[in-house]
């Protein structure tokens, strides 16, 4: 359905990030389209895709999609590839929608949660419906580290993170609006979502398998993300490191008397250089750790103060 000049009169603005998803993108938006706006005349939608420097043929894709469906289909193209966190983000700036849905571009969820997330929305006032994934159609392997971050994130800086995490939900302006005037250079998004302390509504679903192309969110992704929840929201890093130094301290000094009273009593605890060379190795193993989680709270904080812009837009077609 087409859309209205009048940006207030758009009841729903429709987010998908896109990152090397030529394949996925018309079958994402034909089913979009048959589930959700055709099933909801009443509403007005805009949906924006964010090209977030694929180097396929999406956008080409994205711009043919475009001309058959003018005044619903936005794109933007950013320079090059900034992460989904940051495609969801440019989105969000350019939605003009009393609320905003953003949605992969695989398929693996279901767009017909988005109506019974209409539902919670305007009908029971919630400003933030989330669906949660209790179950995946995935491998072993991924099942498994997905488990294993969303566990971290629960134990270190997020109680109320479901077990299954998220990143398929629905928000209102003002959630939006917060999440904005927030936005951290090493953003985790999850986490200011639940940050903000609004109440939330949790669709419990399983998330299907991918049945075209490869997921780029790969390891070394989901690790610098889980970094990047632990060490914004949490001060335990630190706290441990101020622990595990006080006990060390502690337990150097009770040995240094210890070898002191030996030594009067001519009783050496131990002989040879072996006994101090794996005193060294384990001591200078755990001051490099120690220096390593400070310099990557160092790093954050530079991040910050630089003030650097998240991702860069190459051009808007509206």
């Amino acid at each position: 359905m087409s859309n209205p000049e009048s940006n207030s009169e758009i009841s729903c603005s429709i987010v998908i990030p896109v990152f090397c998803n030529e394949l996925n993108i018309e079958p994402t938006f034909n089913k979009i389209n048959d589930v959700v706006i055709k099933k909801n005349p009443h509403l007005m939608f805009e949906i924006i895709f964010v090209d977030d420097g694929s180097y396929d043929n999406s956008l080409e894709k994205l711009i043919e999609l475009k001309k058959s469906h003018e005044g619903l289909i936005k794109i933007i193209k950013f320079t090059r590839n900034f992460g989904q966190v940051n495609a969801i983000y440019a989105g969000y700036s350019r939605a003009k929608g009393k609320c905003i849905v953003n949605i992969s571009a695989d398929l693996q969820d279901s767009p017909e949660l988005i109506n019974e997330m209409f539902k919670y929305y305007f009908e029971e006032n919630y400003p933030i419906v989330i669906c949660t994934r209790s179950d995946r159609d995935e491998s072993f392997a991924r099942r498994t580290t997905s488990k294993m971050f969303y566990a971290a994130m629960r134990k270190l800086s997020f109680s109320n993170m479901p077990a299954g995490g998220f990143d398929f939900l629905l928000i209102d302006q003002k959630v939006k609006s917060l999440l904005l005037s927030n936005m951290e250079a090493n953003a985790f998004w999850q986490g200011q979502i639940l940050w903000t302390g609004y109440k939330v509504k949790f669709i419990p679903y399983t998330r299907q398998k991918r049945e075209i192309g490869e997921s780029k969110w790969t390891f070394s992704k989901k690790l610098k993300y889980l970094i990047d929840g632990v060490l914004g929201y949490s001060f335990l890093p630190i706290r441990l490191m101020s622990i595990l130094g006080l006990l060390i301290s502690l337990s150097g000094f009770v040995y240094s008397i210890f070898i002191v009273i030996a030594k009067f009593t001519g009783n050496v605890p131990f002989q040879g250089w072996a006994p101090l060379m794996i005193l060294v190795l384990l001591l200078s193993g755990f001051q490099m750790l120690m220096l390593g989680i400070i310099g990557e709270y160092l790093w954050r904080t530079l991040d910050e103060v630089r003030r650097r812009q998240a991702y860069v837009i190459e051009s808007f077609y509206d």
